[in-house]
Protein backbone atom coordinates (compact mmCIF):
# COMPACT_ATOMS: atom_id res chain seq x y z
CA UNK A 1 0.00 0.00 0.00
CA UNK A 2 1.42 3.27 -0.34
CA UNK A 3 2.61 5.44 2.30
CA UNK A 4 -0.31 8.38 2.74
CA UNK A 5 1.18 12.27 2.09
CA UNK A 6 0.67 12.85 5.97
CA UNK A 7 -0.13 10.94 8.91
CA UNK A 8 -3.63 9.97 8.46
CA UNK A 9 -3.92 11.13 12.00
CA UNK A 10 -4.14 14.49 11.35
CA UNK A 11 -6.86 14.90 9.07
CA UNK A 12 -9.15 12.79 11.11
CA UNK A 13 -8.99 15.01 13.74
CA UNK A 14 -9.52 18.09 11.46
CA UNK A 15 -12.17 15.81 10.51
CA UNK A 16 -13.55 15.38 14.18
CA UNK A 17 -13.13 19.06 14.84
CA UNK A 18 -15.10 19.93 11.54
CA UNK A 19 -18.04 17.94 12.37
CA UNK A 20 -18.15 19.30 16.05
CA UNK A 21 -18.72 22.67 14.61
CA UNK A 22 -22.39 20.98 12.95
CA UNK A 23 -24.14 21.89 16.53
CA UNK A 24 -22.44 24.86 16.86
CA UNK A 25 -23.50 26.30 13.53
CA UNK A 26 -26.91 25.11 13.72
CA UNK A 27 -27.53 27.18 17.28
CA UNK A 28 -26.36 30.22 15.90
CA UNK A 29 -28.50 29.83 12.41
CA UNK A 30 -31.90 32.16 13.72
CA UNK A 31 -33.86 30.04 11.12
CA UNK A 32 -36.25 27.01 12.07
CA UNK A 33 -34.70 23.78 12.26
CA UNK A 34 -36.58 22.71 8.19
CA UNK A 35 -34.84 25.62 6.94
CA UNK A 36 -31.50 25.42 8.25
CA UNK A 37 -31.19 21.71 7.26
CA UNK A 38 -32.67 22.53 3.59
CA UNK A 39 -30.05 25.12 3.13
CA UNK A 40 -27.32 22.38 4.41
CA UNK A 41 -28.29 20.18 1.97
CA UNK A 42 -28.96 22.45 -0.76
CA UNK A 43 -25.69 23.69 -0.83
CA UNK A 44 -23.73 20.99 -0.25
CA UNK A 45 -25.64 19.69 -4.05
CA UNK A 46 -24.57 23.45 -5.98
CA UNK A 47 -21.04 22.70 -4.13
CA UNK A 48 -20.79 18.94 -5.31
CA UNK A 49 -22.46 19.43 -8.89
CA UNK A 50 -19.82 20.42 -11.44
CA UNK A 51 -17.30 17.60 -9.84
CA UNK A 52 -20.73 14.98 -10.36
CA UNK A 53 -21.08 16.46 -13.92
CA UNK A 54 -17.91 16.01 -15.09
CA UNK A 55 -16.55 12.62 -13.53
CA UNK A 56 -19.50 10.76 -11.94
CA UNK A 57 -23.20 11.55 -14.20
CA UNK A 58 -22.95 8.30 -15.97
CA UNK A 59 -23.16 5.96 -12.88
CA UNK A 60 -27.17 7.22 -13.14
CA UNK A 61 -27.46 4.50 -15.35
CA UNK A 62 -25.98 1.99 -13.43
CA UNK A 63 -29.22 2.28 -10.06
CA UNK A 64 -31.91 -0.05 -10.88
CA UNK A 65 -35.47 0.57 -9.45
CA UNK A 66 -34.79 -0.70 -6.02
CA UNK A 67 -31.41 1.22 -6.03
CA UNK A 68 -33.65 4.21 -5.80
CA UNK A 69 -36.09 3.15 -3.59
CA UNK A 70 -33.63 2.40 -0.95
CA UNK A 71 -31.69 5.87 -1.85
CA UNK A 72 -35.02 7.66 -1.80
CA UNK A 73 -35.38 5.65 1.85
CA UNK A 74 -32.38 6.94 2.78
CA UNK A 75 -32.68 10.38 1.57
CA UNK A 76 -36.20 10.95 3.38
CA UNK A 77 -34.33 9.34 6.50
CA UNK A 78 -31.96 11.64 6.88
CA UNK A 79 -33.66 15.06 6.19
CA UNK A 80 -36.08 14.09 9.15
CA UNK A 81 -32.55 13.12 11.26
CA UNK A 82 -31.33 16.66 10.51
CA UNK A 83 -34.52 17.98 11.38
CA UNK A 84 -35.21 16.57 14.58
CA UNK A 85 -31.39 16.74 15.34
CA UNK A 86 -31.69 20.61 15.06
CA UNK A 87 -34.83 20.93 16.84
CA UNK A 88 -33.29 19.25 20.07
CA UNK A 89 -30.92 21.80 19.93
CA UNK A 90 -33.46 24.18 21.05
CA UNK A 91 -34.41 22.31 23.77
CA UNK A 92 -31.67 20.79 25.13
CA UNK A 93 -27.62 21.40 25.77
CA UNK A 94 -25.21 20.99 22.67
CA UNK A 95 -23.49 18.42 25.10
CA UNK A 96 -26.53 16.41 25.45
CA UNK A 97 -27.52 16.32 22.44
CA UNK A 98 -24.35 15.54 20.30
CA UNK A 99 -23.84 12.85 23.02
CA UNK A 100 -26.67 10.59 21.98
CA UNK A 101 -26.74 11.35 18.84
CA UNK A 102 -23.45 9.91 18.75
CA UNK A 103 -25.12 6.29 20.17
CA UNK A 104 -25.65 5.50 16.27
CA UNK A 105 -23.11 2.61 16.51
CA UNK A 106 -25.21 0.83 18.82
CA UNK A 107 -28.71 1.64 17.00
CA UNK A 108 -26.98 -0.11 13.72
CA UNK A 109 -26.31 -2.92 15.58
CA UNK A 110 -30.08 -3.04 16.87
CA UNK A 111 -30.86 -3.03 13.06
CA UNK A 112 -28.30 -5.18 11.68
CA UNK A 113 -29.22 -8.14 14.13
CA UNK A 114 -32.98 -7.13 13.47
CA UNK A 115 -32.49 -7.23 9.60
CA UNK A 116 -29.54 -9.54 8.66
CA UNK A 117 -29.22 -11.34 11.98
CA UNK A 118 -25.88 -10.44 13.21
CA UNK A 119 -24.78 -12.71 15.87
CA UNK A 120 -24.87 -11.15 19.56
CA UNK A 121 -21.61 -11.34 21.33
CA UNK A 122 -21.21 -10.57 25.44
CA UNK A 123 -19.18 -8.02 24.72
CA UNK A 124 -21.85 -6.55 22.49
CA UNK A 125 -24.36 -6.62 25.23
CA UNK A 126 -22.14 -5.01 27.42
CA UNK A 127 -21.06 -2.02 25.56
CA UNK A 128 -24.93 -1.88 24.53
CA UNK A 129 -25.86 -1.99 28.23
CA UNK A 130 -23.11 0.71 29.60
CA UNK A 131 -23.89 2.85 26.83
CA UNK A 132 -28.15 2.98 27.47
CA UNK A 133 -27.28 3.60 31.20
CA UNK A 134 -25.09 6.82 30.50
CA UNK A 135 -27.60 8.10 28.37
CA UNK A 136 -30.48 7.20 30.99
CA UNK A 137 -27.80 9.33 33.60
CA UNK A 138 -28.29 12.54 30.90
CA UNK A 139 -31.39 12.53 30.71
CA UNK A 140 -32.35 11.84 34.06
CA UNK A 141 -30.16 14.62 34.72
CA UNK A 142 -32.08 16.75 31.74
CA UNK A 143 -35.37 16.10 33.52
CA UNK A 144 -34.26 17.43 36.92
CA UNK A 145 -33.61 20.38 34.92
CA UNK A 146 -36.66 21.18 32.73
CA UNK A 147 -39.38 18.75 31.12
CA UNK A 148 -38.08 20.76 27.42
CA UNK A 149 -34.68 19.35 28.27
CA UNK A 150 -35.57 15.73 28.25
CA UNK A 151 -37.89 16.56 25.44
CA UNK A 152 -34.39 17.62 23.20
CA UNK A 153 -33.35 14.49 24.42
CA UNK A 154 -35.61 12.28 23.04
CA UNK A 155 -35.72 14.17 19.72
CA UNK A 156 -31.66 13.64 19.67
CA UNK A 157 -31.97 9.46 20.28
CA UNK A 158 -34.87 9.38 17.67
CA UNK A 159 -32.54 11.78 14.99
CA UNK A 160 -29.92 9.05 15.84
CA UNK A 161 -32.20 6.17 15.00
CA UNK A 162 -32.94 7.81 12.12
CA UNK A 163 -29.31 8.53 10.90
CA UNK A 164 -28.71 4.54 11.22
CA UNK A 165 -31.69 3.73 9.24
CA UNK A 166 -30.36 6.06 6.61
CA UNK A 167 -26.81 4.54 6.87
CA UNK A 168 -28.77 0.65 6.95
CA UNK A 169 -30.38 1.93 3.50
CA UNK A 170 -27.49 3.32 1.98
CA UNK A 171 -24.75 0.42 2.41
CA UNK A 172 -25.95 -1.93 -0.61
CA UNK A 173 -26.46 0.87 -2.91
CA UNK A 174 -23.43 2.34 -2.13
CA UNK A 175 -21.61 -1.04 -2.76
CA UNK A 176 -22.25 -0.28 -6.41
CA UNK A 177 -21.71 3.83 -6.64
CA UNK A 178 -19.09 6.30 -5.91
CA UNK A 179 -19.39 7.75 -3.01
CA UNK A 180 -19.72 11.21 -5.27
CA UNK A 181 -22.67 9.73 -6.95
CA UNK A 182 -24.65 7.71 -4.28
CA UNK A 183 -23.91 11.01 -2.14
CA UNK A 184 -25.32 13.60 -4.81
CA UNK A 185 -28.57 11.20 -5.21
CA UNK A 186 -29.29 10.97 -1.36
CA UNK A 187 -28.67 14.72 -0.68
CA UNK A 188 -30.71 15.90 -3.56
CA UNK A 189 -33.63 13.48 -2.39
CA UNK A 190 -33.39 14.56 1.44
CA UNK A 191 -33.08 18.31 -0.11
CA UNK A 192 -36.90 17.39 -1.69
CA UNK A 193 -37.94 16.19 1.02
CA UNK A 194 -37.13 18.80 3.65
CA UNK A 195 -38.50 21.95 0.84
CA UNK A 196 -41.76 19.93 1.08
CA UNK A 197 -41.90 20.16 4.80
CA UNK A 198 -41.10 23.64 5.10
CA UNK A 199 -44.35 24.24 2.38
CA UNK A 200 -45.84 21.79 4.58
CA UNK A 201 -44.60 23.72 7.97
CA UNK A 202 -45.27 26.88 6.63
CA UNK A 203 -42.09 28.04 7.36
CA UNK A 204 -39.99 30.73 5.67
CA UNK A 205 -36.97 30.38 2.39
CA UNK A 206 -36.06 33.71 3.47
CA UNK A 207 -35.05 36.52 3.89
CA UNK A 208 -32.71 35.82 6.34
CA UNK A 209 -29.77 37.79 7.58
CA UNK A 210 -26.44 37.64 6.35
CA UNK A 211 -24.70 35.84 8.96
CA UNK A 212 -27.53 33.36 8.55
CA UNK A 213 -26.54 32.82 5.15
CA UNK A 214 -23.20 32.19 6.39
CA UNK A 215 -24.01 29.76 8.68
CA UNK A 216 -25.66 27.73 6.11
CA UNK A 217 -22.93 27.49 3.80
CA UNK A 218 -20.43 27.00 6.66
CA UNK A 219 -22.81 23.73 7.65
CA UNK A 220 -22.48 22.54 3.95
CA UNK A 221 -19.10 23.33 3.73
CA UNK A 222 -17.29 22.39 6.87
CA UNK A 223 -19.24 19.53 8.38
CA UNK A 224 -20.41 18.18 5.01
CA UNK A 225 -18.20 17.95 2.55
CA UNK A 226 -14.88 18.20 4.87
CA UNK A 227 -15.37 16.67 7.63
CA UNK A 228 -16.67 13.29 5.85
CA UNK A 229 -14.40 13.32 3.14
CA UNK A 230 -11.79 13.39 5.36
CA UNK A 231 -12.66 10.71 7.17
CA UNK A 232 -13.67 9.08 4.23
CA UNK A 233 -9.68 9.62 2.68
CA UNK A 234 -8.39 8.15 5.70
CA UNK A 235 -10.08 4.94 5.41
CA UNK A 236 -7.42 3.97 2.52
CA UNK A 237 -4.95 4.20 5.69
CA UNK A 238 -6.30 3.73 8.73
CA UNK A 239 -9.39 0.85 10.30
CA UNK A 240 -13.49 1.80 10.34
CA UNK A 241 -12.71 1.19 13.65
CA UNK A 242 -9.99 4.06 14.04
CA UNK A 243 -12.57 6.48 12.48
CA UNK A 244 -15.61 4.95 14.99
CA UNK A 245 -13.50 6.09 18.21
CA UNK A 246 -12.38 9.32 16.49
CA UNK A 247 -16.16 10.29 16.05
CA UNK A 248 -17.19 9.55 19.43
CA UNK A 249 -15.32 12.87 20.26
CA UNK A 250 -17.66 14.87 18.46
CA UNK A 251 -19.42 15.59 21.40
CA UNK A 252 -16.07 16.40 23.27
CA UNK A 253 -15.32 18.77 20.89
CA UNK A 254 -18.81 20.40 20.69
CA UNK A 255 -19.25 20.44 24.80
CA UNK A 256 -15.84 22.94 24.23
CA UNK A 257 -16.99 25.30 22.00
CA UNK A 258 -20.68 25.28 23.20
CA UNK A 259 -18.56 26.21 26.88
CA UNK A 260 -16.82 29.04 25.01
CA UNK A 261 -19.45 30.19 22.58
CA UNK A 262 -22.56 30.23 24.82
CA UNK A 263 -21.71 29.16 28.27
CA UNK A 264 -23.16 26.17 28.37
CA UNK A 265 -21.41 24.62 31.44
CA UNK A 266 -21.64 20.65 32.14
CA UNK A 267 -23.89 19.19 34.82
CA UNK A 268 -22.76 16.49 36.96
CA UNK A 269 -24.85 14.11 35.06
CA UNK A 270 -23.90 15.29 32.18
CA UNK A 271 -20.58 14.42 32.40
CA UNK A 272 -20.42 11.15 34.23
CA UNK A 273 -23.36 10.01 31.59
CA UNK A 274 -21.28 11.21 28.86
CA UNK A 275 -18.39 9.60 29.44
CA UNK A 276 -20.10 6.90 30.57
CA UNK A 277 -21.92 6.51 26.65
CA UNK A 278 -18.57 7.17 24.99
CA UNK A 279 -16.74 4.36 27.10
CA UNK A 280 -19.77 1.94 25.98
CA UNK A 281 -19.64 2.98 22.28
CA UNK A 282 -15.58 2.87 22.43
CA UNK A 283 -16.22 -0.91 23.50
CA UNK A 284 -18.79 -1.35 21.31
CA UNK A 285 -16.81 -0.38 17.78
CA UNK A 286 -12.98 -1.08 19.16
CA UNK A 287 -10.93 -4.32 17.73
CA UNK A 288 -7.48 -3.99 18.80
CA UNK A 289 -6.47 -6.31 16.59
CA UNK A 290 -7.59 -4.47 13.26
CA UNK A 291 -6.61 -0.87 14.47
CA UNK A 292 -4.63 -0.64 11.28
CA UNK A 293 -5.44 -2.12 7.91
CA UNK A 294 -2.57 -5.21 6.78
CA UNK A 295 -1.05 -4.01 3.94
CA UNK A 296 -2.04 -5.56 0.58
Amino acid sequence: MERPPIHPYIPIMIGVISVSLSAIFVKLASADSGVIAFYRMLFSIIIMLPWFLMKYSHEIKMLTKRDWFFSSIAGIFLAFHFILWFESLNYTSVASSTVLVTMQPLFAFIGTYLFFKERITLKTLVAGAIAILGSVLISWGDFRISGSALYGDILALIACALVTGYLLFGQDVRKRLSLVTYTMVVYSVSTITLFFYIIVKGESFGPYPAIDWMWFLLLAIIPNLLGHNLFNWSLKWVSTNVISIAILFEPVGAAILALFIFNEYLTAYQLVGGLIVIFGIMLFVVDVKKIFRKKA
